[in-house]
């Protein structure tokens, strides 16, 4: 009883912080939507650059903005502490999302995909830019597949 409450509340929280868990939902959503997905593979309890990323760039208003009109944002996050560790289930979907988009275990790695999962563009480690660069260097990419 109390895994089901702890994973409604998760849905609950990616629903508010615009962030989402199921790579095939997003899919989804981003054929109906229209949008591209900004896949984020993190580390949230041990990667350094990855904490940088999120509250630097990715939870940054400037991105955020861009992001709500033009994307679906999707998490893979592999925690290391036991506190923090994801319900069996989302980690069964996470290791689907590394299995076919990082396979080598890079920390962090975020894909700009297409909504047919297509690979258009993709930042290994902290991009040493400020939050409007990345945007627009996201913006870039999606119009370059238009």
């Amino acid at each position: 009883m109390l895994k089901a409450l702890t994973g409604l509340l998760f849905t609950s929280l990616f629903a508010v912080s615009g962030w989402h868990y199921n790579l095939d939902e997003a899919l989804k959503l981003a054929r109906e939507q229209h949008k591209h997905i900004l896949l984020n593979f993190s580390g949230s309890d041990w990667c350094g650059p990855c904490i940088m990323l999120r509250k630097q760039i990715l939870d940054n208003p400037d991105f955020v903005q861009m992001a709500d009109t033009s994307l679906i944002l999707v998490n893979a996050d592999f925690p290391r502490s036991k506190k923090n560790q994801p319900s069996p289930q989302q980690q069964a979907l996470n290791d689907a999302m590394a299995d076919k988009y990082n396979s080598q275990g890079k920390f962090p790695f975020t894909l700009l995909l297409n909504s047919d999962g297509k690979i258009l563009k993709t930042w290994e480690g902290f991009p040493n830019e400020k939050p409007t660069e990345f945007a627009m260097d996201v913006r870039s990419a999606i119009a370059n597949d238009e």
